[in-house]
């Protein structure tokens, strides 16, 4: 079976548009839209709808997808396989990562591996917790940081017991605490993610009963940062979010105390590929060396 079909369709609904995805092949727009129109006539039905706003799924195309992903996924673990047997130790490794993990980890992991397998290669996806779970679902991704349980049927590793904590204007009437009061949130102007990406700050206020007085939203945890260091208000955030970032920010130990946990999901477990396998192995040795440096 020839996948460069699949492989094109997968790259046009990751990317979102014929244009961006034929960048990303490395070929023509006219190229990608070819492939696509030979797919559905040797399938028998439409796969993708085209407007101004971009591309979308058919119903059919919808259905069709999983399939996809699942032939893709499978393709190369055999790939990885028979590089591994050959001792070539190549292949391309899909990672889905949230923004503490894809600032403060990948970029050393991906050093310390491609020191010793440059024939790897890599495809990284950002987004929130939400994002990465989905992506594991659908088959989009070989592993994922998540937040610890994961809500996706797959083998996970926790990594690292991450303290969440406040963050405040440095000016703030809390400047003199030891500690910052969960309580205190009900009063405070808060700053949330959207509900889709909150788990940590939601989780830790719904243990304590707390109602934070919420005054703004967005998916960006770095915009809450510039946010609350302009004095609009305060948040919680993870600590590993925060590295480097406090030179601008009070930040505060939460009363009462509370933690997410980061893991790493490998989406086909016991199945996935070596170079896969391996890159996990790493995640786990480079997080184990960090805590203990």
């Amino acid at each position: 079976m020839n996948l460069s079909k699949y492989e094109t369709l997968a790259a046009v609904m990751e990317q979102g548009s014929l244009t961006t995805a034929a960048r990303e092949l490395g070929c023509t727009q006219s190229a990608v839209s070819h492939s696509i129109d030979s797919l559905e006539k040797e399938l028998g039905f439409p796969i993708l709808k085209r407007g101004r706003a971009g591309v979308s799924l058919t119903a059919e195309g919808e259905r069709l997808m999983p399939a996809v992903r699942a032939l893709l996924g499978a393709a190369e673990q055999l790939n990885q396989t028979a590089a591994s047997i050959r001792g070539l130790d190549a292949g391309t490794v899909r990672i889905g990562a949230f923004t503490s993990v894809a600032v403060h980890w990948l970029p050393g992991v991906l050093k310390e591996f491609q020191a010793d397998y440059p024939n790897v290669e890599f495809r990284l996806l950002n987004g929130d917790y939400h994002d990465v779970e989905q992506w594991l679902s659908d088959g989009s991704i070989d592993i994922g940081f998540v937040n610890v349980p994961c809500a996706v049927d797959c083998e996970c590793i926790p990594l690292m017991a991450d303290r969440l904590l406040a963050i405040l204007p440095l000016n703030s009437r809390f400047a003199s605490y030891p500690k910052f009061p969960l309580v205190e949130c009900e009063k405070e102007p808060f700053i949330s993610l959207l509900e889709s990406s909150d788990h940590d700050a939601r989780r830790a206020l719904e243990a304590a009963g707390v109602k934070p007085n919420v005054r703004f939203y967005t998916k960006d945890d770095y915009a809450i940062l510039a946010m609350v260091e302009q004095g609009l208000g305060m948040s919680i955030m993870p600590e590993l979010l925060l590295k480097g970032r406090t030179d601008r920010l009070l930040i505060l130990p939460l009363v009462p105390e509370a933690r997410r946990v980061i893991g790493i999901a490998i989406a086909a477990g016991s199945k996935a590929g070596p170079a896969t396998r391996r890159f996990a192995d790493y995640v786990v040795r480079y997080v184990n060396n960090q805590a203990a440096g």
